[in-house]
């Protein structure tokens, strides 16, 4: 800018010199300010300065919505879709956006979930939902009393990490379309009845095909056709020749092998895994080990928080329960006389043709039955190492045992205990009611009436102890009786 332009700015800026010379109240007084667009001039001014002026009465904002019922209300929305309680641990199923505890997911998984538990929508992945994580926590700040018991977050998080992510599994494809042309009324093949199977293995006695040979098809009124029997778990025929077909030595059913692996499929006892129980979360979930112990609830808490402490799972427990009936004389003889493995499947059981002490096959169901049938004895067995609390040691015991029929009530059961297995090193301190009775000794005296007749028979007596006689005993051993021809009617015998 040079300063030539200085008079021409002179110029511009005196009008507003003069505008902001002039008082507001006089009418030659010039704003700045914009005015009001044209479609807006006719619009009553209601601004909050404008009604505050006019004298308008405000808005009464102590008026406040009563949310005591609010919290129950959020409880509610925030409830999850499998269990029905207060989310713990949320996550989120994609692309669906449920969201679920952690741990009734993984459970969801764990028995053969592929899908959304709630619409039932193909699902891919599972994802912590912090978002409503923070949520939860500040409805449990406002009413504490809706948080989930210890226990039962305990028993979440062994389910389910904090922060972990799920994928759930592929769904399983679809069952093949029923042949309605297959007739029900006669035997079909086994997979080692037909020519060419991939197993190696040709069945001796091959099943004709009705669908082929209608003439010579075996007929299932006339039972198993020969050389075949159902599995035991896929119910299969199967050839029971076969070098893949197993036999449990307990319930005698057959397995094929083939149908599902692992679980068709008799292993050696010592190896085989119980059926449904393979961690401690299962043994949580099954009425049968509270039946174990009575309905005792109190207990089998003990022993599950035992388990986790010690890191045991159910697997580890059935090899002790089959080692200490192993080293019993009799070994499985009493579980079988028992017949605590019959009826356990749905197919029809062989001869026991297994020789005692010859039993090395065990089926999955068969060792679920060994484990419940064994646990609260082996509970007893290990309570005697010595490794509980003084907390649950040091409870008094109940006078009647584990026969006793308060055991499901909590508080009896929280400070009696009920089953009793004392540490090797601390047997429990005798009773001082019981009146110990002097033993039994055996007595160097011989009757009177005995010596006597000896005496008379002219004998000598008895005596254990021969080098040191009693005195008196000594005496008779020196007098001699005269014989018995010498005595006469009416002598006194002395």
């Amino acid at each position: 800018m040079s300063e030539n332009d200085l008079p021409h700015l002179s110029e511009v800026l005196k009008p507003l010199d003069v505008a902001h010379s002039q008082p507001r109240g006089s009418a030659t007084f010039t704003t700045l300010k914009r005015r009001a667009s044209p479609s807006f001039e006719d619009v009553a001014d209601i601004s909050r300065k404008r009604l505050k002026e006019a004298g308008a009465p405000e808005i009464d904002r102590t008026d406040i919505t009563d949310l005591s019922s609010f919290p129950d209300e959020l409880a509610q929305d925030l409830q999850c879709g499998c269990c029905s309680e207060l989310v713990y641990r949320p996550v989120l199923v994609m692309p669906c956006q449920h969201f679920f505890c952690g741990s009734c997911c993984v459970l969801w998984i764990r028995n053969g979930g592929t899908n959304c538990p709630a619409c039932r929508g193909q699902s891919t992945i599972v994802s912590p939902f912090r978002a409503l994580q923070t949520v939860v926590d500040t409805l449990l700040r406002l009413a504490p009393h809706k948080a989930r018991t210890e226990r039962e977050r305990e028993q979440a998080d062994e389910l389910y990490k904090v922060g972990q992510s799920l994928r759930l599994p592929a769904p399983r494809e679809a069952s093949p379309e029923p042949n309605i042309n297959q007739s029900t009324d006669f035997a079909h093949p086994c997979p080692h009845c037909l020519p060419g199977n991939p197993y190696g293995y040709r069945c001796p006695q091959p099943i004709p095909d009705p669908n082929i040979d209608a003439e010579h098809a075996w007929q299932l009124d006339d039972g198993l056709p020969p050389g075949h029997a159902h599995c035991g778990n896929c119910e299969n025929l199967l050839a029971v020749r076969a070098p893949v077909t197993t036999r449990c030595d307990m319930c005698q059913v057959s397995f094929c092998g083939i149908g599902i692996q692992g679980r068709c499929l008799a292993a050696p006892i010592i190896s085989q895994h119980p059926h449904g129980l393979s961690a401690v979360s299962d043994l949580i979930q099954s009425a049968d080990v509270y039946e174990c112990f009575d309905g005792n609830t109190v207990e089998v808490d003990i022993m599950l928080d035992y388990l986790n402490s010690q890191r045991l799972t159910p697997r580890h427990i059935y090899r002790e329960i089959v080692t200490h009936i192993q080293s019993q004389p009799g070994g499985f003889q009493p579980l079988i006389e028992l017949d605590l493995f019959s009826d356990i499947h749905g197919v029809a059981a062989g001869a026991d043709t297994a020789v005692e002490g010859t039993r090395n096959r065990i089926c999955r169901l068969c060792a679920t039955e060994v484990l419940l049938w064994g646990l609260k004895e082996w509970w007893i067995r290990e309570r005697q190492k010595g490794f509980l609390e003084e907390t649950v040691t040091n409870r008094k015991d109940c006078k009647d045992g584990s026969s006793c029929t308060r055991q499901k009530d909590l508080a009896h059961a929280r400070e009696f205990n009920h089953i009793f297995g004392y540490p090797e090193s601390e047997p429990p301190a005798p009773n001082p009611q019981a009146v110990l009775e002097p033993p039994e000794t055996e007595s160097n005296e011989v009757p009177a009436s005995l010596e006597a007749e000896m005496i008379r028979n002219n004998e000598p007596p008895p005596s254990t102890n021969y080098s040191t006689p009693d005195p008196d005993f000594a005496t008779i051993l020196d007098y001699h009786a005269p014989p018995p021809h010498s005595m006469e009617v009416g002598d006194v015998f002395l």
